[in-house]
């Protein structure tokens, strides 16, 4: 595998940012990994980090490149600071960025595919919330999202952080109106039921959770929600907490789920 720290400038942004990228290989020589790479366009995962994190964690906490080293898959992981992958109210406008610029961007640099069957996106945590918003706002442009531990349900995630000034305030910032989230295209159980009145292809959903995790009530109620309007949903949990333990053996399970095709 190659890796790569691409720093640009973002239009989109109007700031220098970052990601990392990993790019398949086929090599038999690397000690304890054998590598591949099937075709001129590599299927892409799009793998985006949480609140607290940039676009180098995955690569920090987890063995992501030996993970995917026999997939043939590049993985793109984006820094996007706390935004929720979200046109901020009161900051940049982070959902253009990584929802039409960064693909254009990184398929600039490197040969990624840009058919939908070959492009994933998967995240933790504030990535979980920010993964299955790309599929479901754009159900045409990628065949599959996994969440981990995702904040999957920002309506709930508002009125828990009401007695809590500074969580609020940042909130306020990144969604502006916090009354009325609900039916808005930054509310996934919205998205799911325009996804299921839509005639474009209906993505694949991968959610796993923790059941000490603090969004697992997040992750059982729209777990519920899909089930109730008929949305299909690969559905995993298990005992963890949120922490990158449980994610590392989770994104695992993710990779070897998604429908990445070999030629």
């Amino acid at each position: 595998m190659a890796f790569i720290t691409c720093n640009f400038f973002s239009e989109v942004l109007g700031i220098s940012t970052a990601m990392n990228v990993i790019l398949p290989e086929s090599t038999k020589g690397q000690i304890g990994m054998t590598a591949e790479s099937f075709g001129l366009k590599h299927p892409t995962l799009y793998l985006l980090h949480g609140l607290s994190d940039d676009h180098t964690i995955w690569m920090r906490r987890t063995s992501i490149e030996r993970y995917a080293a026999p997939l043939g898959l590049a993985v793109v992981m984006p820094a996007a600071n706390r935004s929720y992958y979200t046109d901020m109210a009161c900051g940049h406008k982070y959902w253009a960025f990584i929802s039409e610029e960064l693909p254009h961007i990184a398929r600039g640099f490197f040969h990624l595919s840009d058919a939908r069957e070959d492009n994933f996106v998967a995240g933790l945590s504030m990535g979980g919330y920010g993964a299955f918003k790309l599929v479901l706002r754009h159900p045409d442009k990628f065949a599959a999202a996994a969440s981990l531990s995702g904040a999957l349900d920002i309506s709930a995630r508002v009125k828990r952080n009401d007695d809590d000034l500074w969580q609020y305030g940042e909130l306020k910032n990144i969604f502006g109106d916090l009354d009325n989230i609900k039916g808005t295209e930054n509310e996934l159980f919205y998205l799911a039921e325009q996804v299921m009145g839509a005639a474009s292809p209906r993505p694949l959903l991968y959610q796993c959770c923790g059941i000490q995790d603090l969004c697992y009530e997040d992750n059982l109620r729209f777990k519920k929600h899909c089930e109730k309007i008929g949305l299909e949903v690969t559905y995993k949990e298990g005992e963890g907490t949120h922490e990158w333990g449980f994610w590392d053996q989770a994104i695992q399970e993710v990779l070897k789920w998604l429908p990445i095709q070999s030629n």
